[in-house]
């Protein structure tokens, strides 16, 4: 089972006048959050020095409760699902402690070739990886996902 996760402090500039984490800042916490964990865990460049990377398809993202300005948090994340030309990672924003659920998010990246710019398949490599790194979560839907996390929590 491969749960990667990595913490970060809220900065001031990512926040809003009531000093919660801006919705939009979100995103870049975790996919950076993301890309810090493949490269130190899986020494994989999601950002593309391998001649390959990812395009985001959809972003799915519920909020439970603010980061606030300084917080220590923890991200999480993992591969709940992937095909040859897609790939599905979910990742959960927590307080430092892991006691207070702040967010979800499910990401659905598409592969493209760095040299022709356009939608490619995994390599067998990356297939093998995912396949080691798979933890579905039971869930095939945002929503009802959403709602067994919020449940949990």
């Amino acid at each position: 089972m491969t749960i990667l996760s990595s913490t970060y402090k809220i900065r001031f500039q990512d926040c809003d006048p009531f000093h919660h984490l801006n919705n939009a800042r979100y995103i870049d916490y975790f996919l950076n959050a993301r890309g810090d964990q493949i490269l130190a865990s899986l020494g994989v460049d999601i950002y593309g020095s391998q001649g390959f990377s990812w395009v985001v398809g959809t972003n799915q993202l519920a909020y439970f409760r603010p980061a606030v300005l300084n917080e220590m948090i923890l991200i999480e994340s993992q591969v709940i699902e992937y095909s040859s030309r897609k790939l599905v990672i979910e990742m959960r924003m927590y307080n430092e402690s892991r006691s207070e659920l702040k967010a979800l998010l499910w990401v659905t990246s598409i592969p493209i070739d760095l040299k022709t710019m356009k939608v490619s398949a995994h390599s067998e490599k990356l297939m093998s990886l995912f396949k080691e790194l798979l933890i579905p979560v039971g869930s095939t839907y945002f929503e009802e996902r959403r709602r067994a996390v919020q449940k949990d929590t």
